[in-house]
């Protein structure tokens, strides 16, 4: 049986790795291969669909989305080396996945020190003090649906719309268990706020971190995105307004205060975006070093938070009416760093190989060939808001970065906002839905989100269309890719 299986097997891997080489190699040199028809390509296009659509059923099988797309971009690649290997190129696929290890190390050292501050401040109880502060305030529930709606637009921008999304659905919770309507309402709410806050920062989304640092659009660009990113969540806001209730909740009388430091890392968390900034801008080195050197400055505080905290805690015991807070601990720098989104880092290395592979094979080239020069930029890049209500924004965002089709600063303006606002449309089309889904067990699904898909499509069009209104002159000119 042994000795029938080898030969069959050796057969359907000659047929998959060296007949479509042989063919490619006669028509033609050149320092790449088109793949496209090849079965590699073929199969690489298989490993890719089957690893996503387990990142998507993450939640049925309890699978981590970084584990089916770091092994799909280590079969990908693996596939795509051994037939350059076997054209007689040998380093060209080692030259172009080193580009993408370099794009996914600037967004990977980005990401780690963003999320380490967050980390840092939820140690220091900033987010718990902030939500015991709207609990107790007293608020009706239509008052609240718009305070923790405006919150999450305006603080999305600096934190991430997971972590964001997350202090919103607490205070939601806190004061509204007892109403699911509330809750539910309250929680697409959040979801909307969150992505389109996130839309109009370079800090407020992967996707806009990815085109910033690309060097496509320059920081103060995109503020540009301000008026359509808020009419994006104003208008289904102000249509599931009617459909909250008008009674007040009870009020609470929990009081959380802020651990020693924790206004200190607030300082240092916006010296550290401005130093980010300023890296960038004015002395043209990438942003990552710039958050790097930021994180210096918080492990500097840490070490002065450590070496003070018994003088501090001593003092207290002497002292009762002392200001420190009850309860708080030394600071460690390398806790918080310890408790960074690992599997979403992870995922992250996954999907820009991937996806690269997949454009070093020549899929993506064909893709943008189809959207961009048979469909238009606007049309695509409208497509590309509805397609990342249903794959994640990140794969969609690099390929179309990847693609680099070439596009005026408003065109890019507009897929940088349909990208991040167009996983609105369903719950599960953004990392905020899917965290609140969890959160929210019961009274925030899938479902009740679709029931108020329509309000947001209306606040989709209608950004479209206020971003063509109001930034029309952006529209002039084609920005070439660095």
């Amino acid at each position: 049986m042994r000795e029938k299986l080898f030969p069959l097997i050796s057969a359907i891997l000659g047929s998959v790795f060296f007949f479509p080489v042989q063919a490619l190699a006669s028509e033609g040199g050149g320092g790449s291969l088109n793949l496209t028809a090849s079965g590699v390509g073929y199969f690489a296009l298989v490993i890719f669909v089957i690893a996503y659509a387990l990142v998507m059923a993450e939640e049925v099988t309890h699978l981590r989305k970084s584990k089916p797309v770091l092994l799909a971009a280590g079969l990908i690649w693996t596939m795509v080396a051994f037939v350059y290997a076997n054209n007689g190129l040998p380093h060209a696929a080692a030259e172009a996945v080193r580009h993408n290890i370099l794009e996914y190390a600037e967004l990977f050292l980005f990401l780690l020190v963003a999320m380490t501050y967050i980390n840092a401040m939820e140690e220091r109880q900033v987010f718990e003090a902030l939500r015991s502060w709207l609990v107790r305030s007293g608020f009706s529930y239509r008052a609240l649906f718009w305070l923790t709606g405006v919150l999450a637009f305006f603080i999305s921008p600096i934190a991430d719309n997971l972590t964001t999304a997350l202090l919103m659905c607490a205070v939601i919770l806190a004061v509204g268990r007892s109403k699911p309507t509330f809750v539910s309402l309250a929680c697409i709410n959040v979801v909307v706020a969150a992505n389109a806050g996130g839309a109009f920062s370079p800090f407020g989304d992967i996707t806009t971190l990815m085109v910033w640092q690309k060097g496509i659009v320059p920081f103060g660009t995109f503020f540009l995105l301000f008026i359509p990113s808020i009419v994006n969540w104003a208008v289904p806001a102000a249509i599931m307004h009617f459909a909250v209730p008008q009674d007040k909740p009870e009020a609470s009388n929990e009081v959380v205060a802020i651990k020693r430091g924790g206004k200190r890392i607030i300082a240092l968390f916006l010296l550290t975006i401005a130093t980010a900034v300023s890296f960038h801008n004015f002395i043209h080195l990438p942003p990552t070093m710039g958050m790097m050197l930021g994180l210096s400055y918080l492990g500097i505080l840490g070490f002065y938070l450590k070496k003070t905290f018994g003088k501090v805690a001593s003092e207290k015991r002497t002292n009762p009416n002392d200001a420190v807070v009850a309860g708080d601990t030394p600071f460690d720098l390398f806790v918080n760093v310890g408790r960074a989104e690992w599997d979403t880092l992870l995922f992250f290395y996954g999907v820009i190989l991937a996806v690269g592979g997949l454009g070093f094979i020549g899929y993506l080239s064909m893709v943008s060939h189809v959207m961009y020069e048979g469909w238009g930029a606007t049309n695509a890049n409208i497509m590309i808001g509805i397609l990342s209500a249903i794959v994640d924004n990140i794969p969609v965002m690099f390929a179309v970065l990847t693609m680099g089709p070439d596009m005026s600063m408003g065109q890019w303006l507009l897929v940088t906002l349909t990208a991040g606002v167009g996983g609105s449309l369903l719950s599960i089309g953004s990392a905020a839905g899917v965290g609140l889904m969890g959160q929210a067990r019961g009274m925030y699904t899938f479902f009740s989100h679709l029931k108020w898909t329509w309000a947001i499509a209306l606040g989709y069009a209608a950004s479209i269309w206020i971003h063509f209104l109001v930034n029309s002159s952006q529209f002039q000119g084609t920005v070439h890719l660095p």
